[in-house]
């Protein structure tokens, strides 16, 4: 059983985070320059991540059940999150899809493992409704030329139910979070692979050295070391909290969005990533005391 104290599993979900909040910029890069679709994206992502994490971690997981659960999850998860992308927009989805997740999370977390929300944790979740609600009621509703099409909406939910359904398994079951990962993102890949035979596993077009390259760091970042840290976190924090932590996401997908993407963020989108931050600091404090 890996060992992480409450203040690197603090750490390690922060770092997780912001990982994943480049993720969803480097996918839409790659169905822009690649035209590879949402499943060809997600399954690269699995194999080249569950590589390099049994490459460094070198164990078998030893838990068949867990890992089904595991990377199921992790294929809606990733699946919808492109598919809402290519839908709605990087910024709409990755708000709707962590506004949802840890609303979600505390419900079961409370239910199933026996969590104690309290008041600094409902005051996160508050704060982090406040703030996705202000970054998406004006700024971001507007990043896509069409508005917040329907069908991306119901992808970003039905991710964020993934997530959360990942999160929970991984918050309850604690031995070898690296080998979880892996063999989870393994599993991911698997259950991928015949859709994406079907949808398309290669790029098409564009420069092929770039879509290898953005393939390659999809796998490495906001896969690999991503999951690693996020589920060797949740062994010393509460799954309520570290759903709340990778708030950081939306701010970093947001600005990314803004500056690589083309998208669109006004002062009131500025103050809802603002109050974010501030959502993630008060569970994050609560924990550590």
């Amino acid at each position: 059983m890996t060992h992480v104290s409450v203040r690197q599993g603090l750490l390690y979900v922060s770092i997780a985070a912001t990982a994943w909040g480049t993720g969803g910029a480097a996918a839409a890069l790659l169905h822009r320059f690649g035209d590879l679709g949402p499943i060809g994206a997600s399954f690269w992502r699995c194999l080249i991540g569950a590589a390099l994490l049994a490459a460094v971690h070198r164990r078998l997981p030893r838990n068949p059940r867990h890992l089904l659960v595991t990377g199921a999850g992790i294929a809606v998860y990733q699946t919808a999150y492109f598919a809402a992308i290519e839908e709605s927009g990087l910024a709409v989805a990755t708000v709707v899809t962590l506004g949802a997740t840890p609303v979600l999370v505390a419900v079961f977390a409370g239910l199933a493992l026996g969590e104690r929300l309290g008041r600094a944790g409902a005051a996160g979740i508050g704060a982090a409704v406040t703030g996705l609600l202000m970054l998406t009621l004006d700024g971001v509703w507007g990043a896509t030329s069409g508005g917040v099409a329907p069908a991306g909406l119901g992808w970003a939910l039905l991710s964020a139910a993934g997530y959360a359904a990942v999160t929970m398994a991984n918050r309850a079951v604690h031995d070898d979070p690296y080998g979880a990962a892996a063999g989870g993102l393994a599993v991911s890949g698997l259950c991928l692979l015949p859709l994406a035979l079907v949808s398309g596993v290669l790029p098409s077009g564009g420069d092929p050295l770039i879509s290898a390259g953005l393939i390659l760091y999809l796998g490495a970042v906001p896969t690999a070391l991503a999951y690693g840290l996020f589920f060797a976190g949740l062994t010393a924090v509460r799954a309520t909290t570290a759903s709340v932590i990778v708030l950081v996401e939306p701010v970093g997908a947001t600005v990314i969005g803004v500056l690589l993407l083309g998208e669109r963020l006004t002062v009131l989108s500025a103050a809802g990533a603002a109050v974010l931050l501030l959502a993630v600091a008060l569970p994050a404090l609560s924990e550590r005391g």
